[in-house]
Order: C-alpha cells, then sequence, then structure tokens
C-alpha cells in the first residue's frame, strides 16, 4: 500500500486562510449542509469533471453565504460504479433556516499514523479490531442517573406489523441492529439494508479528530454516549471507510472498493447514492423522501422502513466546531471523495423537513453511517 506524506506547511497555511476568510462572514444566510461557512455551503457539480484530482469548476469560496443546494449529478472517479443520483425524482432545492455562522479557526488535524505493528507507520488503511470497539448496546450516560436503551423498535414505523425487519448482531460489540429488504416495484431486485445508524467504536471527544488508527473510534452527539445509543455514531470520511486519518486531508481515491465494506459489519457495506436512489423508488413509496424518515424528529411516513433520524453532526472546527441540528437533519458520507478548490471533500447526503440532496463536507465533519448488506437476500 502506497505510504503517505503528513501534511505540510503550504496546507496549514491554506486552511488558516479559509478560516480567516469565513470568519469575516457575517452574512443571515445559510447552508443545508449547516453553516454559513464556505466548505459547508453547496456547491454545483461539474459534469465534465472527470478525475478526482483534476481541477473543477466548481467552487468552494470562503466567506460564501450561499443557502442553495443543487442535486449533485456528477460521477466521481472515485465513486462506486453507477452511483449517479441525477434522477432522484424527489431530490429539491432547498435552503435550511437556522444555521449558524462559522467562528472558530482550524487547528492542525494531521497526526501520526499509527498501524498495529508501529506507532510510525504511515498504512493508509485504518484497523478494525473488534478488541477496541466498545460495545453501545447498553450505553451509559454521560450524565447522573441510570440510562434504559432506547427502543428502537418503537421508531420503525407502519412497517413492524408487516413483520419485515430482522435483527442481525454485531459481534464485534453485540450491538444488536434492525435491517430489512427493500423491493422495487416489480421486485426484480431487491436491496437489504439497516434500519439503523451503525454505532460501534470508542467515543472521543468532538473537539479532536478521530485520529487513533489502531481501533473505531466515534463521536457521540454532544458527547454523550446516550446520543449514540438513540441516534447512532458519528463519523469523519477516514474514519468510515476504515482508513489511516491521513486520508481526511488528502486523496485515497485508489482505495476505494466497489463494495466498500469500512467500518461496517462482515458482509456488509457502506451505503452508496445509488442506494438512495433505489430505496426512494421502492415498492411503498408514495410521497417521496417522507417515506423515507421516521417521525422521531422528522415528519415522515417511513413506509420504506429505512427510518432516517435526524441525528445531525460534528461540525469541523472550520465549519465552527461543536455539534449541530440534532433532530433537524440527517447527513452520511457516501464512500466517494473530490477536490474542491484544493480541499479534499467527501460527498454525502443530507435530509432535512425540506427534502433529500447530496452536497460535499470536509471530510473531517462527524456524520452517519448506514450499512447495506454485500450478498443481497
Amino acid at each position: 500500500m502506497k505510504t503517505f506524506k503528513k501534511i505540510g506547511l503550504v496546507s496549514a497555511v491554506a486552511f488558516a486562510l479559509f478560516a480567516f476568510n469565513a470568519c469575516g462572514d457575517d452574512s443571515g444566510s445559510t447552508s443545508a449542509s449547516g453553516e454559513n461557512s464556505s466548505l459547508s455551503s453547496a456547491v454545483e457539480d461539474d459534469e465534465s469533471s472527470s478525475s478526482i484530482n483534476g481541477d473543477s469548476s466548481s467552487s468552494v469560496i470562503p466567506g460564501s453565504s450561499s443557502s442553495v443546494i443543487l442535486s449533485d449529478s456528477e460521477g466521481s472517479s472515485s465513486s462506486v460504479k453507477g452511483s449517479d443520483t441525477a434522477d432522484m425524482s424527489s431530490s429539491s432545492i432547498i435552503s435550511d433556516p437556522d444555521r449558524e455562522s462559522s467562528s472558530s479557526s482550524e487547528k492542525s488535524s494531521s497526526s501520526s499514523a499509527k498501524s498495529s505493528s508501529s506507532v510510525n507507520s504511515s498504512s493508509s488503511v485504518k484497523s478494525s479490531s473488534s478488541s477496541s470497539a466498545k460495545s453501545s448496546s447498553s450505553a451509559a450516560s454521560s450524565s447522573s442517573g441510570d440510562y434504559v436503551p432506547y427502543d428502537h423498535w418503537a421508531v420503525l414505523g407502519p412497517r413492524r406489523a408487516d413483520s419485515v425487519f430482522k435483527q442481525f448482531v454485531d459481534t464485534r460489540n453485540n450491538r444488536s441492529y434492525y435491517y430489512l429488504t427493500i423491493y422495487n416495484k416489480d421486485h426484480s431486485d431487491s436491496l437489504t439494508v439497516f434500519a439503523e445508524n451503525l454505532n460501534i467504536g470508542e467515543m472521543v471527544d468532538g473537539s479532536e479528530n478521530q485520529s487513533d488508527n489502531d481501533k473505531i473510534e466515534r463521536y457521540c452527539y454532544d458527547n454523550d454516549t446516550t446520543n449514540c445509543d438513540r441516534y447512532g455514531g458519528l463519523y469523519q470520511w477516514a474514519e468510515m471507510m476504515g482508513f489511516n486519518d491521513s486520508c481526511n486531508t488528502k486523496s485515497c481515491a485508489h482505495l476505494i472498493d466497489e463494495n466498500h465494506q469500512g467500518i461496517c459489519p462482515k458482509d456488509w457495506r457502506i451505503i452508496t447514492a445509488e442506494d438512495i436512489k433505489f430505496i426512494l423508488n421502492s415498492e411503498y413509496v408514495m410521497h417521496g423522501f417522507e417515506d423515507m424518515v421516521t417521525q422521531n424528529g422528522f415528519v415522515g411516513y417511513n413506509t420504506t422502513g429505512f427510518s432516517l433520524v435526524p441525528s445531525g453532526m460534528r461540525r469541523d472546527p472550520l465549519g465552527g466546531g461543536g455539534f449541530n441540528l440534532l433532530t433537524y437533519s440527517a447527513y452520511w458520507f457516501y464512500p466517494e471523495e473530490k477536490i474542491v478548490d484544493g480541499y479534499h471533500v467527501g460527498k454525502d447526503g443530507i435530509v432535512n423537513s425540506s427534502g433529500l440532496t447530496s452536497n460535499v463536507l470536509l471530510k473531517t465533519y462527524g456524520v452517519s453511517v448506514r450499512c447495506v448488506k454485500v450478498y443481497q437476500e
């Protein structure tokens, strides 16, 4: 595997300049990725761009107050084949009214790449040893008092009566997940998918990067493990992909597999944009994106059983830092990356009360993970 160099002084200066410009924006206009910060504002993907390392006509402008999101129609060279989302009939142009201003400067997110054999190893693939993953099935609250584990069965929606949900136990931490098989309208194809967000790993504080490459790490909203139990963990792009944390600030496109497992359990893979498109066009969709989301924070019908919950995000310091948008929006990374204005970003999916669309975020943001079965039932 190719050895990667750490980020140099030039990258640090670029991040500092970006943060300076972002802090100067006092606009009240906001973006659907969570902040006025340019790295979370919408970008229109250039369909003529054919290489993840090539120049893109898309722009991420420091201090931009753009609030318009355009559905992502570009197939990145690093993406899973067939992940074009241009035909998402339920995608819509939206803006989020409750965005907070970015005001923090970026602190360095680079750290020494570690491996199980040597602390100085520059291996690009992150170890996912089960021995380091802490169980979240009986989450302990960071506040006083006993915490009763959240009843995920209660939020699965009307399809519970159909007995379509099954349970899978992740042996790495003995966490149980509900999952189901979703069919297209003529039952000629199907998708078996988690009905819950992934929740595995040792919690790290939201002020830190997920940089220990010997174990899986997660953020819990507001640094409270009860939120991980209820909404799932939040993961940076490299963490989700099972890569060395240096992949958050450089291209690791050549390491992306077609059925990329990442931190999903064995025989499961990270959800793609094509999977979301399939769910949007499955047999029980009658309204649109509302049929993918629960009434647990969203106003949804959840007829598909996909059961999206508004788990919010952990923001990178360049985007203002802290946690944001719990009970308002759901975010997840796809196993795709690109470069926008010199910044390494990951493709993401976004759902809030107004619609579903696609955008890009700095890989150092923390968002939810959903897993799809590689071999369909």
